[in-house]
């Protein structure tokens, strides 16, 4: 049987909240509650501890490998992303995430003060939220305000903060996690107490698939993404500017100068913002554009250009080339909106696991998601999910390298 590119595995999102599953489901989770009952791991997961929050919680971290040798880490605190090994065109396994060996670094004062979501989960809304507050039903909510003026990522104590449950899971789909957590009604001032469930599958067609649903008691919004920083050099190397970078979309939503979209959606065209051919990141972030000076770099949402025909599958939304090592990522989603973030607010004050600072640009993120503020913005897609309702995305990243010769020249 041929198989589509950024095909997901059928397992993703085991039976939750009454989901219907299938038979590879059905093993999966059945192995999962093997493992969880033994505590024994199922095959190609490791579990150790990473050390305790304040309050004595154990945080445990999850050492994933597929068929491939590529080598994902990750930790039950936020989801988060803490390593990710992958190889150069020679074979040589480099991390290509931002990230910390120790519980004690994300929960430093440094960090919170710099506050980058460092390979986190991001809920109940990612991205801006203009002014803390938007109207539902009449109602009008107050969130907390931790960006400027704005709500970013969920609050103050946003998804990244919490502690989520983890079942790991082996079967013939992949190698993985569940992760859930319950969001109280009025965490962080959202309406609803919204279940959550996120899965990771790492394959042995070098994509790591991420399956996100989630169901409420109340209308609400939900935009939920994933925060990894990604050096394709290896991280702790320098910055990123000399990567190439490909976005699938003919337009984008410019941001005023707290980085709230203004409502409109602007053609890319003649714009430092038209990547739809594969363009070094660097070679336009010098050129005199307010949009470029508001972020300090590039730090927008760029409306995605579906391809026909898919039907709910993820469609390709960005590659990134790195040529020197010849390292390839390309991201498939669901959404309707990627953000690209340049790492314009990294400035040497973090060091990561490699013992080097994390300087200006030395990593990127792209964030599969629907629009900022899109509880405000009523010509955006909307982001209210109502009781009756499945909140469902997919998003893919693939790992592959190119040869030599097929590079771009990088001057």
């Amino acid at each position: 049987m041929t198989r589509h590119l950024f095909s997901l595995p059928r397992c993703l999102g085991i039976g939750l909240l009454g989901v219907m599953i299938g038979p590879a489901c059905l093993q999966a989770q059945a192995q999962t509650m093997s493992a969880t009952s033994s505590s024994a791991m199922p095959p190609g997961i490791e579990r150790s501890s990473f050390g305790r929050l304040a309050d004595g919680r154990e945080v445990d971290c999850y050492r994933i490998t597929n068929d491939n040798g590529i080598e994902m880490r990750v930790i039950n605190y936020g989801g988060i992303i803490v390593s990710l090994k992958t190889p150069d065109r020679t074979g040589r396994l480099d991390d290509i995430v931002l990230g910390f060996d120790s519980i004690g670094d994300y929960l430093s004062e440094t960090y919170r003060q710099a506050n980058p979501y460092f390979g986190a989960l991001i809920g109940r809304y990612g991205n801006r939220i203009a002014n803390g507050r938007f109207t539902l039903d009449g109602e009008t909510y107050h969130l907390p305000t931790n960006d400027g003026p704005n709500t970013l990522h969920g609050g103050d104590v946003g998804f990244n903060q919490r502690l989520w449950h983890v079942e790991p899971f082996s079967s013939a789909e992949g190698r993985g996690l569940v992760l859930t957590y319950t969001s109280p009604d009025g965490e962080q001032g959202f309406p609803g107490r919204l279940s959550t469930r996120v899965s990771y599958t790492l394959t042995d067609d070098n994509e790591l698939a991420i399956d996100y649903r989630a169901r409420t008691t109340r209308a609400t919004p939900v935009n939920l993404t994933q925060h990894s920083y990604f050096n394709l050099k290896g991280e702790g190397s320098a910055s990123v500017l000399d990567h190439e970078l490909m976005i699938n979309a003919s337009a984008y939503t410019p941001i005023d100068e707290t980085l709230i979209p203004t409502g409109e959606i602007a053609d890319v065209s003649g714009t430092p913002f038209d990547f739809r051919q594969p363009t070094l990141i660097g070679a336009r972030m010098g050129q005199k554009n307010t949009q470029l000076a508001y972020a300090k770099g590039y730090d927008h949402n760029f409306v995605l250009s579906k391809t026909h025909g898919q039907g709910d599958l993820p469609t390709l939304a960005a590659r990134v080339i790195e040529p020197r090592s010849g390292r390839v990522l390309e991201v498939a989603t669901t959404e309707p909106g990627l953000q690209f973030y340049s790492g314009n607010f990294l400035d040497g004050s973090l060091t990561g696991k490699s013992g080097r600072p994390y300087t200006h640009r030395s990593g990127l993120a792209l964030e599969t998601q629907h629009f900022p503020d899109s509880p405000n913005q009523p010509n955006f897609p909307s982001t209210i999910l109502k009781p009756d309702e499945t909140y469902h995305s997919q998003t893919v990243y693939r790992f592959s390298t190119t040869a030599s010769e097929d590079l771009p020249h990088a001057d």
